[in-house]
């Protein structure tokens, strides 16, 4: 079983089932012949850095960046050094609007991680300048079981679906426990038809103060 502490438990039916040995055969013929993003070791990284008892928010993105140095394992986010993609200078864009935060030197989300959101891609993999081309491996299936185990087992998270692939996860989530907030994607290409303005970190605080939760700190 991979170490991902109290994850552990909830997806043990996951890593057990036969789908997930399927999409196991299929990454080590392509890490062992192909350069594959993140670095295996990262893989799973949006659960070890988020405890399962620990989700307030969940942020879907699509699949991981697919240039070198950027994926660790965190959707939108990308490593202390590594030059910010259009997406997410458009994402502290509207967080400066939203919520006054200064824009952070670095595109390192873990901070955000560590406060409860947890950060997941639909799909964990891809190859090398490839976007979506591990979309079809099995990635699916895994994480849209994810999404239908904390609607179910959890109440009062905040979903933010950003763009069409994510908004197509609306069906898996149970409205009537939870916050589902839907709107453009954050790049360059949609960013002015609905995210901008959007003001998704401020109705997330809401949401979860108003259930008695502590809100999430965007500062980064």
């Amino acid at each position: 079983m991979i170490d991902l502490y109290d994850w552990k438990t909830p997806l043990a039916p996951l890593f057990e089932d036969e789908r997930y040995q399927q999409i196991r055969t299929f990454l080590k013929s392509e890490y062992s012949s192909r350069v594959i993003y993140p670095d295996m070791h990262d893989i799973f990284n949006c659960f070890r850095y988020t405890p399962y008892d620990k989700v307030k928010v969940v942020l879907l993105g699509q699949d991981p960046y697919h240039n070198e140095g950027q994926a660790h394992g965190l959707c939108f986010s990308v490593p202390d050094g590594i030059q910010k993609p259009p997406s997410l200078v458009n994402m502290f864009k509207e967080l400066k609007e939203d919520l006054g935060c200064t824009e952070p030197n670095s595109g390192d989300l873990s901070k955000w991680a560590h406060e409860g959101v947890l950060l997941m891609n639909t799909a964990l993999t891809v190859r090398a300048h490839q976007a979506n081309s591990h979309a079809n491996c099995g990635w699916s299936w895994f994480t849209d079981s994810v999404i239908e185990l904390l609607s179910r087992e959890k109440e009062h998270l905040v979903f933010l679906l950003w763009g069409g692939n994510a908004r197509k996860k609306v069906p898996l989530i149970d409205r009537g426990k939870h916050l589902i907030l839907e709107c453009a994607h954050p790049s360059p290409l949609s960013a002015y038809n609905g995210f901008f303005g959007c003001r998704h970190f401020s109705k997330t605080n809401a949401y979860l103060e108003q259930h008695g939760i502590p809100p999430i700190d965007w500062q980064l």
